[in-house]
């Protein structure tokens, strides 16, 4: 235990941010640098429980604990190494994960949990500083090729880990550039694209080899790369958008979420885009659709780009600011979160269901919507939507976003010509191996998951990994996820 009474004598503090007014201003991580004494302190904090909930809590089974003792004593070399024996990417995961870990922390019963991811992210970012995190060349090949396809943080972490096994690694990414989600998905301000390339060049000087703007299935065949592979794992997102069959919809200026971040964060790389394909909020009412880390995502950008208005609505009705009964520790809180993009600005409204969109010469000038009453119960006594009589409206609008969340992947292409399986929600479906229906092609993360989180993805990634070695080796000394 890192100090008996450090959860009694410090309270929860994490980094200073960037004040509103500053960080609006560009698409700089907005983090203030953490002195070395309040980490410690925060690390003290740690309890080192009989039964440490923040290992269930974590899908990469981070040994929490540990680390936050090693921070405490000032051994972060050896915090590192703690935590890169579950994890391969905490420079990702210490600025962008939710945080399961902090809310199964037990602390988290009474007082504000410890502040685990940002400890996370600064034992990483003390890694990076001080040359400790490194290439790891293998020292032998096994001659056995394995193609990845998809370079998001499951396969990303899928590639690291074969390819530490000696295996010759080549990723297949359809953008040009590597990193999916965390390079074309995530705002800078989030995830700065430049800690997503740093670690890319480690894993090229390690041997993995990435190929971009290739897109499997469609411009190089399923049959092409099942010849010249030993295995394959799929590790795609879930990339098929929840759409909006509204009146309206097909309007100018009514667009997917991810066509808009997407386009922001190459524009912030230095990309040029034509004016006619260029969607800003400047100047503009924008209304966005989805209460999600997506929906948060473009509030963000919104107001980065000089939004005149930016109003975001939620289906569901809004969640309380603290735990129901209903909803006891250590489950995941349904509580009402606050991320650093409402901190910025916007309205936020709830049970609101919109009906349709209108506007004059091709453009969206108008959105029109009634608002729900979620009291009502079907037969099996969840909660049920009715709209509330008279409660119709109205509002201009100059730019809609949709950022309703994701389906499943896309079927066409890829998956049609490999012919995998699929389960009912329409996710490519695997064993107990990680394994498809087509004999030496596995799957990982959103492809077989669904939408979810990125540390569940790479969890999966490292998951398939142990499996895909195991499948060509006939045993393995790859770990698995300690979930």
């Amino acid at each position: 235990m890192p100090n008996p009474t450090g959860f009694k004598e410090f309270g929860r503090r994490g980094p200073r941010t960037r004040s509103v007014e500053d960080r609006v201003g560009d698409y700089s991580e907005f983090y203030e640098e953490w002195p070395e004494e309040d980490i410690r302190k925060q690390g003290a904090r740690c309890m080192n429980c009989a039964v440490p909930f923040c290992h269930s809590g974590c899908p990469l089974g981070n040994v929490i604990p540990d680390w936050n003792d090693l921070v405490y004593r000032g051994r972060w070399k050896d915090a590192l190494a703690s935590l890169l024996g579950t994890n391969n990417f905490p420079e990702f995961t210490g600025r962008i994960c939710p945080a399961p870990c902090e809310a199964s922390c037990v602390l988290s019963i009474n007082q504000d949990p410890v502040t685990i991811e940002y400890i996370e992210k600064a034992i990483a970012d003390r890694g990076f500083e001080e040359g400790w995190i490194a290439a790891e060349v293998p020292e032998r090949r096994t001659g056995k090729r394995v193609a990845v396809v998809g370079s998001g943080p499951a396969g990303l972490a899928a590639a690291q880990q074969l390819n530490r096994a000696g295996h010759q690694v080549a990723v297949f990414e359809r953008d040009e550039r590597p990193g999916g989600l965390l390079t074309f998905g995530i705002p800078d301000f989030k995830l700065e694209k430049s800690v997503v390339s740093r670690r890319i060049a480690l894993m090229e000087q390690e041997g993995v080899e990435f190929r971009t703007g290739v897109n499997v299935g469609v411009d190089y065949s399923v049959e092409d790369l099942l010849a010249a592979f030993d295995a394959v794992c799929l590790c795609g997102g879930a990339t098929q958008a929840r759409e909006l069959d509204i009146p309206g919809r097909d309007l100018d200026g009514v667009h997917l979420a991810m066509e808009y971040l997407s386009q922001q964060n190459r524009l912030v790389s230095g990309d040029s885009i034509s004016p006619a394909r260029h969607i800003t909020a400047k100047g503009k009412r924008v209304v966005i659709l989805g209460g999600g880390d997506t929906g948060a995502d473009c509030l963000g950008t919104a107001h980065r780009q000089g939004a005149k208005s930016v109003h975001q609505f939620e289906l569901l009705p809004e969640p309380p600011e603290t735990r129901p009964s209903s909803n006891p520790w250590p489950q995941w809180p349904m509580v009402l979160r606050t991320s650093a993009a409402h901190e910025e600005g916007g309205v936020r409204d709830y049970s609101i269901s919109t009906k349709g969109f209108s506007g004059d010469g091709g453009r969206v000038q108008k959105l029109h919507a009634v608002r729900l009453d979620w009291d009502a119960r079907d037969p099996n006594g969840r909660a049920s939507m009715t709209e509330i009589p008279g409660s119709e409206f109205e509002m201009d609008v100059d730019l809609v976003l949709l950022a309703l969340g994701f389906l499943h992947p896309v079927h066409e292409g890829m998956l049609d010509g490999l012919g995998v399986d699929l389960d009912r929600r329409g996710n490519v479906k695997v064993d107990d191996t990680r394994m498809t229906s087509v004999p030496g092609v596995f799957a990982a993360g959103d492809m077989s998951r669904g939408q979810s989180l990125v540390v569940w993805a790479i969890a999966e990634g490292r998951e398939a990994a142990h499996y895909v070695d195991r499948y060509l080796m006939g045993s393995t000394m790859l770990p698995r996820s300690l979930r």
